[in-house]
C-alpha cells in the first residue's frame, strides 16, 4: 500500500471514530472536550496533516483537500450536535423554572371538592361592573366602551378645561411619550367616551361608560393609581336636575337596597354646572365614623351634575335645544362598600383568602 493510500485509509477511520464521538456527546461539556481532542492542534487529524509533506505535489494537494473536507464535515456535525444539546438544555431549564399557577396548585387540597377541582371565578371588581351594567341596562341605558389612551383634547379640552386651566390639577395625569409633549395620556376618567359619543352619535343619548382609569396617586384606603369607573350620560330635550336626582336614587336603591342612605352635596366639576357629590352611609361603621370614611360617617361614591353648555358646544351639539346630566362612580369603591371592606388596596393584593370570601 502506498503512502497516500495509507493516509487516505487512516483519514477515513479517524473521521468515522470522530463522528461517532461527536454524535454521542451527552452534554455540551462533553462535546467541547471531544471537539478539542478531535479537531484541535494535537488531534489525530492534525498529526495526519503533518505527514503530507513527504508526498508528491499532486498527491499532497488532493489529500490536503480531502483532509480539509473531513475537518469541515466534523465541524458541521459538532455544530449540529451543539444546537441540539443547547435546545435540550433550554427546554430543561424552562421546565425547572415553570410555575404551576392553576388554582388547584395554589390552593392545595382545598382546591378539590369531592374529587372535582374547584373552578375559578371572576374578580369582585369584574362582578361588580357586570352587575352595574345590568342595573343601568334595566333603567334604559346603553353600555359604551372606549380606549384607555386618549388625547388631551378628549380628556380635558372638550370637557371645558383648556390648557393651563387650574381645574386640571384635580387629576394627577400620566402622560405618554407619543406625539406632542403632554398631548397623549392615560385617561384620568371615562368622560372622554362621552365626548366621542356626542361627536359620533349625538342626542338623544342614554348611556353608561365603564372602564379602567389611571391617576398618579399614592394608593391608600380610598384611592388607587389604577382604578375603575362607570360614568353615565343623558342628553335630551327638557332634562333637568330632578331627572339626575331621580336616576341616582333609583340606582342606589337597586344596588345597595332600600336601607342605604344617600345624599347629594354641592361640589364643583369643570364639565358640569351645577355639580354635586354623591355620598352613601359608610357600611364599615354604619355612619359612626371610622378610618375608611375619615370619621365622617359617609363614603363618597362619585360626582354628578348637569352637563355644562360649553361641553355640548365643543362637539357641535346645540346647547339651546339639548340639555343633559352626567354622573360617575368608582366601581372599586362600590365593590368595597358592598363587600364591607375597609381598604381599597385589598382588591389588588391577590390574597386568595379574600378572593374566596367575596
Amino acid at each position: 500500500m502506498s503512502a497516500s493510500e495509507d493516509i487516505r485509509a487512516e483519514l477515513a477511520a479517524i473521521e468515522a471514530l470522530a463522528a461517532e464521538a461527536l454524535a454521542g456527546a451527552a452534554d455540551l461539556g462533553a462535546l467541547r472536550s471531544a471537539e478539542a481532542e478531535l479537531l484541535g492542534r494535537r488531534s489525530a487529524l492534525a498529526a495526519l496533516g503533518s505527514r503530507l509533506g513527504a508526498l508528491g505535489e499532486a498527491e499532497r494537494r488532493q489529500l490536503g483537500a480531502d483532509l480539509n473536507a473531513a475537518r469541515a464535515r466534523l465541524a458541521e456535525l459538532a455544530r449540529t450536535r451543539s444546537d441540539l444539546l443547547e435546545a435540550a438544555r433550554r427546554e430543561a431549564r424552562l421546565e425547572e423554572d415553570r410555575l404551576d399557577l392553576t388554582e388547584a396548585s395554589l390552593l392545595g387540597p382545598r382546591a378539590w371538592v369531592r374529587g372535582v377541582p374547584e373552578r375559578g371565578r371572576l374578580h369582585l371588581v369584574t362582578r361588580t361592573r357586570d352587575e352595574l351594567e345590568d342595573i343601568f341596562v334595566g333603567m334604559g341605558f346603553g353600555v359604551v366602551e372606549g380606549t384607555e389612551a386618549e388625547t388631551d383634547w378628549y380628556n380635558f379640552e372638550a370637557l371645558n378645561m383648556p390648557p393651563a386651566h387650574p381645574a386640571r390639577s384635580m387629576w394627577d395625569t400620566l402622560y405618554l411619550d407619543l406625539g406632542e409633549p403632554e398631548g397623549v395620556l392615560l385617561r384620568t376618567h371615562t368622560s372622554p367616551v362621552q365626548v366621542h359619543l356626542l361627536e359620533t352619535v349625538g342626542p338623544p343619548l342614554r348611556a353608561v361608560m365603564p372602564g379602567r382609569c389611571y391617576r398618579k396617586e399614592t394608593p391608600d384606603a380610598r384611592h388607587l393609581a389604577v382604578f375603575h369607573q362607570i360614568e353615565g350620560l343623558v342628553v335630551d330635550e327638557g332634562i333637568g336636575f330632578a331627572d339626575l336626582a331621580g336616576t341616582v336614587e333609583v340606582f342606589t336603591r337597586a344596588y345597595f337596597g332600600q336601607e342605604m342612605l344617600t345624599r347629594l352635596r354641592p361640589s364643583f366639576f369643570p364639565f358640569t354646572e351645577p355639580s354635586a357629590e354623591l355620598d352613601v352611609t359608610c357600611p364599615v361603621c354604619g355612619g359612626a365614623g371610622c378610618r375608611t370614611c375619615s370619621g365622617s360617617g359617609w363614603i363618597e361614591l362619585g360626582g354628578a351634575g348637569m352637563v355644562d353648555p360649553n361641553v355640548l358646544d365643543a362637539v357641535g351639539v346645540d346647547s339651546e335645544r339639548w340639555t343633559g346630566f352626567a354622573f360617575g362612580f368608582g366601581i372599586d369603591r362600590l365593590a368595597m362598600i358592598r363587600a364591607g371592606l375597609d381598604d381599597l388596596r385589598a382588591l389588588t393584593d391577590n390574597d386568595l383568602r379574600l378572593l374566596h370570601q367575596v
